[in-house]
């Protein structure tokens, strides 16, 4: 129970179809299972429902959302506080890459619907959530970069979006730290998702197993992608009280490949 009485925002609660299970997901489940009142806010409100029914009848609600649209975050923080009276959690769990590439042939609407969905998306939800939690005089914020921000990537605008999301993160942490509100940032590094595997595997015409096998092969530790379930337990730790000394943190979940550039 070490989100007891806590209500947490789950942006992205919902997950791309495939085999295994996604971040936003696991992470929905995770915090409901340690007690939290669980936010669940998805552009698909469908994939959202069926987050909903995996949380063991932990007390929670769907919002259907598009984070993109402003007036779209505005009524899924009004509709939180509303229903439970305080935000404690905001995790920032969305992110896409279709159409990028290199400065060659990344088309311009390609770039921009990254920055809109990884980036500005998440300045919309971190303004709106901010004077709730400086108001109350406590609050944490995760949100969901890459070691793309840090790492070398033939992905131009899903790095320059990601890297946007760290600088984010770290002008937030100190711009509220004085109000007791926490923005920490968790790095995954290649996991065993749908978004990370099976789309993709979709996309190029690959086996799924083969595809896998590919990312796996990069991990230094073990050799083996990471998981949801490790992103769900970084962001259960940032989100707790255990972690109530931490702001400003770019955290890799990574089996240490980051490490591998310094």
């Amino acid at each position: 129970m070490r989100l007891a009485d806590k209500v947490a925002i789950v942006v992205g609660g919902g997950q791309t179809l495939g085999e295994t299970i996604g971040n936003g997901r696991a992470t929905a489940i995770t915090f409901a299972r340690e007690g939290a009142r669980v936010v669940l806010v998805d552009r698909r409100g469908d994939s959202a429902k069926e987050t909903q029914a995996m949380l063991e009848g932990a007390e929670s609600i769907v919002i259907e959302a598009d984070v993109t649209r402003p007036e779209d975050v505005a009524a899924f923080v009004k509709a939180t506080i509303d229903t439970y009276g305080r935000i404690d959690v905001l995790h920032n769990n969305v992110g896409i890459g279709a159409g990028d590439g290199n400065i060659a042939n990344v088309s311009d609407e390609a770039w921009q619907r990254i920055i809109d969905v990884n980036l500005t998306a998440m300045f919309h939800t971190c303004k709106a959530v901010v004077p709730v939690m400086r108001d109350q005089g406590s609050g944490a914020i995760i949100n969901i970069s890459s070691i793309a921000s840090i790492c070398s990537v033939p992905l131009l605008a899903y790095k320059v979006s990601k890297a946007g999301v760290n600088a984010l993160t770290q002008q937030l942490a100190i711009a509220n730290a004085k109000y007791g509100v926490r923005v920490n940032a968790i790095l995954p590094g290649l996991m065993d998702t749908p978004m990370a595997v099976d789309a993709m595997a979709r996309a190029t015409g690959t086996d799924r197993a083969d595809y896998a096998k590919f990312r796996d092969a990069q991990v230094p530790l073990l050799g083996k992608q990471g998981t949801a379930w490790d992103v769900a337990n970084a962001a259960l730790f940032l989100a707790s009280d255990e972690a109530k000394f931490i702001t400003g943190v770019l955290l890799p979940v990574d089996g240490g490949q980051s490490a591998k550039v310094g």
